[in-house]
């Protein structure tokens, strides 16, 4: 039998690369994905806190309209 190279394992009659260790430190792509998702239908379905925006009232012009005759 050939030899097998460094991070390879003899698997039936193939070689297949070693498995490595995942790092608990990063998320996959399908995780950030998926939390972004989450925070979109969160503010789709609850809002953001647009309750208190309505609550307040309008704010008047500095300027009014009929400031004089001219």
């Amino acid at each position: 039998m050939p030899k097998v190279p460094d991070g390879y394992v003899r698997v039936r009659s193939h070689l297949r690369r070693k498995p490595t260790p995942k790092s608990a430190k990063g998320l996959s792509v399908w995780a950030v994905a998926g939390l972004c998702a989450v925070v979109w239908l969160w503010g789709q379905i609850f809002g953001f806190g647009d309750s208190d925006a309505e609550q307040q009232p309008a704010p008047k012009p500095a300027v009014s309209a009929s400031a004089g005759g001219q």
